[in-house]
């Protein structure tokens, strides 16, 4: 039997490490330490594994998460095995944390070590308009796995203004905090509108890391 698809490249990666890039598009998680993950992130496992919907871990996270229409549903999954991730075939991208932070946006969230600690934060000036808006910061030691829809671009907000669509905004610095702002006027409006309704507003110390799509649901759609 002979075809490319039984390519060297397509073989498993294996470096001992419990984080590792198969490809450019799948991660692969050792266990022995839980995890947590995008619900419906799971593309294979090995091994005995166990996956279990991930809850709030406390009230005021729980009030968080029942109001905020962009939140995303997390699983913990743990065991004894390998687990493999992917999302639509989007690029994967692994942040090593060292005792800092990063906030991420949207549906960008992949997986982290569940020693991580997270929790939801609402942008300012998000409103009923715009359907709620809230990143997800996370702080500690380990690893975080996003995804982007495309190459991303690191923008530098330190300089001047930077307005990013929430949809194509992938991870910004934790210093950060975003304000969402509105190019919409009244002539534009009745004119049936632009598609760019709403905007995230970085302003300062740090970057914000853009992906080449807005995605197929959101603000940027309802807008």
């Amino acid at each position: 039997m002979r075809s490319d698809i039984f390519d060297q490249k397509n073989l498993e990666v294996e470096t001992g490490q419990r984080f590792v890039l198969q490809n450019p598009k799948m991660l692969k998680v050792t266990l022995g330490e839980p995890v947590v993950a995008a619900k419906g992130a799971m593309v294979a496992y090995q091994g005995s594994v166990q996956f279990h919907h991930k809850g709030a871990d406390s009230l005021a996270k729980f009030v968080k998460r029942a109001i905020s229409s962009d939140d995303q549903a997390l699983m913990t999954v743990s065991g004894q095995g390998d687990v493999f991730f992917a999302r639509m075939a989007e690029n994967v991208f692994l942040i090593q944390l060292e005792g800092d932070a990063i906030s991420v946006g949207g549906s960008s969230l992949l997986a982290f070590d569940a020693t991580l600690q997270w929790d939801l934060h609402r942008t300012r000036g998000a409103g009923m308009a715009t359907g709620g808006l809230f990143n997800t910061l996370i702080q500690g030691h380990g690893s975080v796995a996003l995804t982007s829809d495309g190459q991303p671009v690191i923008l530098d907000c330190s300089q001047q203004p930077t307005f990013v669509d929430p949809n194509a905004a992938v991870c910004w610095s934790a210093n950060l905090t975003p304000d969402v702002v509105s190019s919409m006027n009244m002539t534009s409006l009745l004119r049936g509108g632009t598609g760019e309704a709403f905007q995230y507003k970085f302003h300062g110390p740090g970057f914000v890391v853009v992906q080449p799509s807005e995605g197929f649901s959101g603000v940027a759609q309802s807008g």
